[in-house]
């Protein structure tokens, strides 16, 4: 393995998160993320509650660069409009959602109990 090309390819990842910082809402996802964390560390969760916490920080903001990635990909692909273009940025869009909703609701599993 080529260690110089192993540590590109770190670059080029790096490169694709700065891209989509760009973006409304990675940037949203970004923001709700830091307030969670620090609500966080003002509650004080246990090792459990954080893991769980991070992991879906990280899915989200995972399924929002992918969901970035397929949008790229299919304004390459077809720059003029087209249904099924329209359709596939929908579904890439709506699977952060889905994410999304249900961050909301494990967020609320772990912190009302401890709020109220």
């Amino acid at each position: 393995m080529n260690v110089r090309k192993f540590f590109q390819s770190f670059r080029y990842a790096m490169e694709g998160i700065l891209t989509a910082l760009k973006e409304q809402n990675f940037k949203f996802h970004l923001v709700s993320a830091i307030i969670v964390i620090l609500a966080g560390l003002l509650t004080g969760l246990t090792a459990v509650e954080w893991s769980i916490i991070l992991m879906v920080i990280f899915l989200v903001i995972g399924a929002e660069l992918i969901n970035t990635a397929i949008e790229r990909v299919v304004d390459l692909a077809s720059p003029e409009f087209h249904p099924i273009a329209k359709q596939a940025k929908d579904v890439a869009a709506g699977a952060v959602l889905v994410f999304a909703l249900a961050s909301v609701i494990i967020g609320l599993l772990i912190f009302l109990p401890k709020w109220f």
